[in-house]
C-alpha cells in the first residue's frame, strides 16, 4: 500500500511513522528545515507509546512521490487551499484522498478539485507536535475516524483501517462520519472561540457561570446549525460535550487559543468562522459565536494575523 503524507507535523508525523514503521510505503511531503532533517537524519519519534527513529522518503516536490493508494492530508485548515493544488501529482483514478482538519468544511473544499468519490472525510485524534527539525513528540492517542462520503462500505476503508491497526493505531468507520465530524466540532469550537477571548483555560471556563453559560450557549448554536444542514446528532449531544469538556485538565486550552495568543496564523476561520458561515446558509442565528468570531479576529489582527 503506497501513503503519501502531506504536512508532516504532530498528526502526519506520527501517524506516517507509525505506518512506515509497520511495512507500508509512505512518502513525506515536507519542507524546510523538518525536510531537511527528514531526508538526512530520518524521522524521529519519541512516544509514551514506543520511541521510533527510521528512515524515510520524503521531498517538497509531490510528483516525485507519484500516485499513490491514498493521501492523507495532514495540513492546518489555513494551509488546506494551497495543499489540494500540491497533492495532484499523487492523485489517480483509484487514490482516495483523507481528510483530518478541524472543521467540517474540508472535505467539500476537496471535493470541489477531486470529486466526492475522492474524499474519505475524516477526523484525527493525536496529541502530538514537532519538537525539533526530523522529530515528533507524541504525548498520546492516535486515532483516525473516516468514512466514505455517503457513508458506504468500501474495500478501501476497509484497507486502509486494517493498516492503521497493524501499525498499533487506532482506526474507527463509523456509521456516519458527519455525525462524527460535527460531533468533534462541538467539543472544540466554543471553548476555542470563548479560550481566545477571555485568555482563559478549560477550568474557568467551565466553572465561572458568565462563562458556563456562553460556552453551553456557543455550543447549542453549533448543534442548531448541524441539525438544519441534516447532520444526524444524538438529543443529548449538548450536555455530553460539555461533561466532556468538564474531564479535561483545568489548565488546558485549545490549539486556537494557544495559536492566536501567540500571534501564530490559526484556524478561527474553519472554527468559529464556519458557525457563523454555515450558520447564515442555513438562516439559523449564531449571535454568541458570532460575537466571540469578532473577539478573536481583532486579537488576530492586533497581533498582525
Amino acid at each position: 500500500m503506497r501513503i503519501g503524507i502531506v504536512g508532516a507535523g504532530g498528526v502526519g508525523g506520527y501517524f506516517g511513522a507509525r505506518l512506515a514503521a509497520a511495512g507500508q510505503d509512505v512518502g513525506f511531503v515536507a519542507r524546510g528545515k523538518h525536510l531537511e532533517a527528514l531526508r538526512s537524519d530520518g524521522l524521529v519519534v519519541q512516544s509514551p507509546a514506543g520511541d521510533l527513529r527510521l528512515p524515510v522518503q520524503a521531498t517538497d516536490a509531490p510528483a516525485e512521490l507519484g500516485v499513490v493508494d491514498y493521501v492523507l492530508v495532514c495540513v492546518k485548515t489555513w494551509q488546506l487551499a494551497e495543499a489540494i493544488t500540491a497533492i495532484r501529482p499523487l492523485v489517480g483514478p483509484e487514490t482516495a484522498i483523507v481528510t483530518v482538519q478541524n472543521g467540517v468544511e474540508a472535505p467539500d473544499q476537496v471535493a470541489e478539485s477531486y470529486g466526492r468519490d475522492a474524499v474519505l472525510p475524516g477526523a484525527a485524534e493525536v496529541i502530538a507536535y514537532v519538537d525539533g527539525p526530523g522529530i515528533i513528540r507524541h504525548l498520546g492517542s492516535g486515532k483516525l475516524t473516516f468514512g466514505e462520503w455517503d457513508n458506504g462500505q468500501s474495500s478501501r476503508s476497509d484497507r486502509l483501517r486494517d493498516a492503521f491497526v497493524a501499525a498499533g493505531l487506532q482506526a474507527v468507520v463509523p456509521e456516519d462520519i458527519w455525525t462524527g465530524l460535527w460531533a468533534k466540532f462541538l467539543s472544540v469550537v466554543p471553548s476555542g472561540g470563548l479560550g481566545t477571548a477571555t485568555g482563559a483555560g478549560y477550568g474557568v471556563l467551565r466553572t465561572h457561570p458568565a462563562t458556563r453559560e456562553l460556552l453551553t450557549a456557543a455550543t447549542t448554536e453549533i448543534r442548531d446549525v448541524a441539525v438544519a444542514r441534516g447532520i444526524h446528532l444524538a438529543a443529548d449531544v449538548v450536555p455530553r460535550t460539555l461533561a466532556w469538556i468538564d474531564g479535561l485538565p483545568a489548565d488546558g486550552t485549545t490549539s486556537l487559543q494557544r495559536d492566536l495568543i501567540a500571534g501564530r496564523p490559526s484556524e478561527l476561520d474553519a472554527w468559529t468562522g464556519a458557525v457563523v458561515r454555515l450558520g447564515n446558509e442555513a438562516a439559523i442565528p449564531t449571535p454568541v459565536n458570532t460575537f466571540l468570531y469578532s473577539l478573536a479576529a481583532a486579537r488576530a489582527i492586533a497581533a498582525g494575523n
